[in-house]
């Protein structure tokens, strides 16, 4: 098992992507360009953390929509799952699929991770604010699902 560990930092060019969404869309960042982005990879669809976590930020949306900012959650899930997911908690926002886990391995987010003795590779909860100019101004590792859509939020209010 490969593990990726580096990852980019707090003011670096945040790895460009072009992913599509659960709605059969391309989601690219350079596409986002002027508005501040949102990623928060989560491991799987339709499990109680993610669940929580999806769920939550569902419920702060309109406030990243007052700030210019795209919101989109990332899982190695296909298309398909996240469509049952997302219309099953009805989340207005799209889920980007990373089948390929491509993307965690660029936000260095791909990792071991061991389970009841069980080591495997697989996303660590991970949020990444990036800027309006493509730059990554936050990174939240590890997260902690309560309380964290308001914490990102605080977050991306401060880059006004």
């Amino acid at each position: 098992m490969t593990q990726v560990t580096a990852g980019p930092q707090v003011g670096d060019t945040a790895p460009d992507f072009d992913l599509e969404a659960d709605d059969g869309s391309r989601v690219s960042l350079q596409s986002l360009r002027g508005k501040n982005v949102v990623l928060f990879f989560y491991p799987k669809d339709d499990t109680p953390g993610c669940t929580r976590e999806a769920c939550d930020f569902r419920d702060s949306l309109a406030r990243f929509g007052e700030m210019n900012t795209e919101l989109f959650g990332v899982s190695p899930d296909s298309a398909k799952s996240h469509r049952s997911f997302r219309e099953k908690f009805d989340l207005p926002y799209r889920l980007l699929v990373d089948e390929g886990h491509r993307l965690a391995d660029a936000y260095g987010i791909w990792k071991q991770k061991k389970t009841f003795g069980v080591t495997y590779m697989g996303v660590v909860r991970t949020t990444v604010v990036i800027d309006a100019d493509g730059r990554i101004a936050r990174i939240f590792p590890e997260v902690k699902v309560k309380g964290h859509a308001a914490e990102v939020a605080t977050a991306v209010a401060s880059l006004a």
